[in-house]
């Protein structure tokens, strides 16, 4: 039922690629349409339940191209990649089996192809790892206002809360698919490199969400480290929030090609 691996899919267009600036849901979407109709209905309307709340157990990156912004639109240039990482082996399959048979797709106005999609095999661990994200991370907390009113609070990276809170996310995380956690609680995230321009303010269905790119030291226990990986690190994975990559030098994946290119084309993308 779980996996230790995640999809990089590149697709192409005839054309360049138009979005909205804010494009997390139509990413979303597109992941949701291209599910079984049960396996994405389960999904959605159930998830993986844990006390109050339900995980997904799914994330995304941003789109994996060089954009040039036209007023309220971004201009992709085709190929575009995108990196979809999950814990849950029948999502991954269902994805992989429906893109793979259908080949051609919409995202928002747009008609894409599959040109490839690449197999990657979740990396060997270590207790200290430096991680780039492929989107934004984000973490908050929901307060009283002195008027009886609530607000979303975001932490930012330099806010011992910040750590606590993605610890404890990953717990809940392991808890909903392994049961039992008896690992190490110590845990922390530190900024590397975190610039000014990383903080982004998304909005996603009419509700603005901050999160956190740039590069950051994680420390703690593997498994919840390999899960947030997998899973994503902090909330709304789901919406697109939390994916990153390991940086190492000699850090090496195993992979496998499981689509062709699409119509039309010579090119291969790289990566």
């Amino acid at each position: 039922m779980f996996s230790l691996l995640r999809l990089e899919i590149t697709l192409q267009s005839e054309k360049a690629i138009e979005l909205p600036l804010h494009y997390n849901y139509i990413v979303q979407s597109f992941i949701y349409a291209n599910l079984p109709s049960k396996l994405a209905h389960k999904l959605h309307s159930e998830g993986f339940p844990y006390e109050k709340r339900s995980f997904r157990l799914f994330t995304f990156s941003r789109i994996i191209a060089k954009a040039q912004r036209d007023g309220d639109k971004l201009i992709f240039p085709s190929p575009l990649t995108l990196i979809v990482s999950s814990p849950y082996l029948d999502f991954l399959e269902g994805l992989v089996e429906t893109l793979v048979r259908l080949q051609t797709f919409r995202l928002a106005k747009n008609e894409i192809y599959l040109d490839w999609i690449a197999v990657k095999f979740t990396p060997q661990v270590r207790e200290e790892e430096t991680i780039r994200m492929l989107s934004p991370m984000t973490v908050y907390s929901t307060l009283l206002t002195p008027t009886g009113g609530r607000k979303t609070y975001y932490y930012n990276p330099r806010e011992e809360e910040f750590s606590r809170l993605i610890r404890d996310n990953l717990i809940k995380k392991y808890k909903v698919i392994y049961g039992e956690y008896k690992g190490s609680e110590e845990f922390a995230i530190e900024p590397i490199k975190v610039r000014r321009e990383d903080e982004k303010i998304i909005n996603y269905k009419g509700t603005w969400i901050k999160g956190w790119m740039g590069i950051y030291k994680i420390r703690g226990d593997p498994q919840l480290i390999r899960l947030g990986w997998d899973a994503g690190l902090g909330a709304k994975n789901s919406q697109g929030f939390g994916c990153f990559e390991i940086l190492s030098e000699e850090r090496k994946f195993r992979r496998s090609s499981v689509a062709r290119k699409s119509p039309g084309t010579d090119e291969k993308f790289s990566g």
